[in-house]
C-alpha cells in the first residue's frame, strides 16, 4: 500500500478533508489521495487532504468512585458503567471537543442528580432506578454529540465503614427474620396438612361405617323379607296340604302310618295308644 492509498475497515468510518474542509465521509473501502505537486506550481496545486478514522464498534465507559450524597445526606461511592457506540462520525467529531470525556462528565453529572433524590433506602431496594434514571437523561444528551447509548449501569456501590456495618447487621437481622418467618409457615402449613388429613382419615372412616351400617341394614331387611317369603310359602304348602287331607282323608291316613313306621325304627321313640278311644272306633265300626 503506497502513501496515497486510504483503506477503512467496516469497523470505521472516514471523514475527508480537504484544506480542512469536511467535504465527505467515507464508508468502508479503498481510496486514492490525489497527487501531490510542488509548490512551485501553485496554479496546479491541488487541495491538501486529510481523512481521519473514526471507530463505530459498541465501548464500554466506566466511571469510577464518584462520591455523593444521597437525599438524606449519606455519601456513597459510586461506579456505573456505560455501554455505548458512535453512529454519527461527523457530530462525534464536530460538536465536541472529545465525545468520550463528554458523555463521562454528562453520565457523572446525571448520577449526582439522581442520587441526590434518593434516599439510602431509595437506592438499596431499587438500583434499577438510579439506572433507569442516567440512561433516560443522558442517552437524549449523547445523540446531539452522534453517540448512541444500548445501556448505563450502576456496577458498584460503595457506602460507610460504619454504615456499612449496620447494614450488615441489618441484612443478617431480615435475612434470621425471614428463615424464622419461613419456618413458622412452614409448621402452620405442616400443622394444615397433618388437621386436613386427619379430617379426610374421619369423614373417610365415618363414610366408611356408614356405608357398612348401610348395607348391614340392607342385609337385615333382606333376610327378614326372605324369611316372611319362606313363610309365607310354607303357609301355602299346608293350606295346600290340609286342603288335600279334607279332600281325601286317607291321605292323612298314610301320613300317621308313615309317621309310626319313621318312629317305630327309632328305638328311643315311644308310643302312647289310647286304647279305649280304639275300642269305640272299633265298636262303631262293627256296630256300624
Amino acid at each position: 500500500m503506497n502513501a496515497r492509498e486510504i483503506i477503512i475497515k467496516d469497523t470505521h468510518r472516514g471523514l475527508w478533508y480537504e484544506d480542512g474542509v469536511l467535504t465527505r465521509v467515507l464508508g468502508a473501502g479503498r481510496y486514492q489521495r490525489p497527487l501531490r505537486l510542488p509548490d512551485w506550481l501553485t496554479p496546479f496545486r491541488r487541495p491538501r487532504v486529510e481523512v481521519v478514522l473514526v471507530d463505530m464498534r459498541a465501548r464500554d465507559l466506566t466511571i469510577k468512585g464518584q462520591e455523593v450524597l444521597t437525599a438524606d445526606k449519606v455519601a456513597i461511592r459510586v461506579s456505573i458503567l456505560v455501554q455505548f457506540a458512535v453512529v454519527e462520525p461527523k457530530a462525534a467529531m464536530h460538536a465536541v471537543a472529545s465525545y468520550e470525556d463528554r458523555l463521562y462528565s454528562d453520565v457523572q453529572l446525571a448520577a449526582r442528580r439522581s442520587l441526590a433524590a434518593m434516599s439510602l433506602e431509595d437506592i438499596l431496594t431499587n438500583r434499577h432506578r438510579l439506572s433507569e434514571d442516567i440512561l433516560r437523561e443522558v442517552k437524549e444528551t449523547a445523540t446531539g454529540y452522534g453517540v448512541a447509548i444500548a445501556r448505563a449501569d450502576v456496577k458498584d456501590l460503595v457506602f460507610p465503614g460504619n454504615l456499612q456495618e449496620i447494614m450488615n447487621k441489618v441484612l443478617a437481622a431480615e435475612r434470621t427474620s425471614q428463615a424464622h418467618l419461613v419456618e413458622a409457615r412452614t409448621k402452620a402449613e405442616v400443622q394444615r396438612i397433618d388437621a386436613a388429613t386427619k379430617a379426610e382419615g374421619q369423614r373417610l372412616q365415618a363414610q366408611t361405617e356408614a356405608e357398612a351400617e348401610k348395607l348391614r341394614a340392607q342385609g337385615k331387611a333382606e333376610a327378614v323379607l326372605l324369611a316372611a317369603q319362606a313363610e309365607t310359602r310354607a303357609l301355602e304348602e299346608r293350606s295346600k296340604l290340609a286342603a288335600s287331607y279334607q279332600t281325601h282323608p286317607a291321605l292323612l291316613r298314610l301320613e300317621e302310618l308313615a309317621t309310626l313306621r319313621e318312629l317305630g325304627q327309632n328305638a328311643n321313640a315311644r308310643l302312647y295308644l289310647d286304647f279305649k278311644a280304639l275300642e269305640d272306633n272299633g265298636n262303631g265300626r262293627s256296630e256300624g
